[in-house]
């Protein structure tokens, strides 16, 4: 029942913003293991080892939430707390916010050395290279890609297709961020879960964006900016979905993001997304705000859809 269903969206996002994620046992983390032996298996640098090893991990986690679904299916209590259970467990948003607020305060106070071992915990950039306005860019880039990927993505999939959207959604996202960049070992094995997760997101980054729009003057933010910026800047990023939220923020922060990017096998000349000033430490605190407040939004409109859902029926 799609009632049940958005009632453990709800359930579950309260639960991330309650509790946070678990300091042990995270059940992402135990995929992640999972896939790591799977890859030690299956491993040769030809996309078809790829996609046997995507397919295997992500329609075993669909697979799983199916199970789990048909299980429940009769019992809109039991289906209530199944998907509150995974939307806590897949989500990010509270994660995501602390380690942005641990950002500003440390860019807020100087101390360099600290934010640049705290980066690595957002993003696999080179943080030796940053200064502070390197590492504010890097920060507010990266909560706006996490807050797509990790809050407005999952809840997406979570809307349309209940736990196996949930599971399956974070199992791709998670091979992506293991095998996806283009590292020598990953350079043809990381097609396949790169391109699923490109296709994965291609509704949700854009969904994304449009919610920084119409969240933005919550955190003193430029709706009008937003929009512009995501329109005439977005497609220019080297990702078809990361370009859509991160140039949304560049404009409702009215900031610049973009320009080099280095990461450890890897330097990209990114454009520039927006035409504001360089981003400081104000504007990590502003980007972990308005963050919050869009995946406020996003549990909103995910609840509304699947009740939207159940009234169709």
């Amino acid at each position: 029942m799609s009632v049940a269903r958005a009632v453990g969206l709800l359930l579950g996002v309260a639960a991330d913003a309650a509790i946070g994620d678990p300091r042990r046992w995270h059940p992402v983390a135990g995929f992640g293991s999972v896939a790591a032996a799977t890859e030690q298996v299956l491993h040769r640098d030809r996309r078809a080892a790829g996609v046997a090893h995507t397919g295997l991990l992500v329609g075993g986690a669909a697979g799983l939430g199916v199970v789990v679904q048909r299980l429940t299916r009769d019992s809109p209590v039991l289906e209530a707390a199944s998907t509150a259970l995974v939307t806590w467990a897949v989500l990010g948003g509270s994660s995501l916010a602390d380690e942005g607020a641990a950002m500003a305060r440390l860019l807020d106070d100087g101390e360099l050395d600290a934010a640049r071992d705290r980066l690595r915990n957002l993003c696999g950039r080179d943080a030796a290279v940053l200064d502070g306005q390197g590492l504010a860019r890097a920060t507010v880039e990266s909560i706006a890609e996490n807050t797509s990927d990790a809050v407005v993505a999952p809840l997406f999939w979570g809307a349309v297709a209940g736990v196996p959207g949930l599971l399956g959604y974070r199992a791709a996202n998670t091979l992506d961020a293991m095998v996806g960049h283009r590292s020598p070992r990953h350079r043809h094995f990381g097609w396949a879960a790169a391109r699923l997760d490109d296709l994965l997101n291609l509704g949700p980054s854009r969904l994304a964006a449009m919610l920084t729009a119409v969240c933005a003057p919550v955190v003193g933010g430029s709706a009008r900016g937003a929009w512009r910026t995501w329109r005439q800047d977005a497609a220019a990023h080297p990702s078809p979905n990361a370009g859509q939220i991160e140039a949304a923020f560049a404009g409702a922060l009215q900031i610049r993001l973009g320009g080099r990017t280095i990461y450890g096998y890897v330097v990209e000349q990114r454009p520039v997304l927006g035409e504001g000033r360089t981003a400081d430490a104000g504007d990590v605190t502003r980007g972990v705000e308005l963050s919050r407040v869009i995946g406020t939004a996003s549990a909103a409109a995910a609840a509304g859809t699947a009740l939207l859902r159940a009234l169709r029926r």
